[in-house]
């Protein structure tokens, strides 16, 4: 790729749907990883997953 082609890429990020983590409350923007269970998603990451599981004991 020539570095024409880089300076011309405007990428399209604003139009992805986004949603904040159930624990921090960051913002998370779609990902294709997430493509098949986005609707399931609901950390920004391993530590605010392993931080639900603690919020919740007694």
């Amino acid at each position: 790729m020539n570095t024409a082609m880089k300076k011309d890429f405007k990428g399209n990020k604003q139009s992805l749907p986004s949603k904040p983590c159930a624990v921090c409350g960051r913002t998370m923007t779609w990902r294709k990883a997430w493509a098949k269970n986005w609707e399931f998603v609901l950390y920004c990451s391993d530590a605010c997953r392993a931080k639900k599981s603690h919020k919740n004991m007694p």
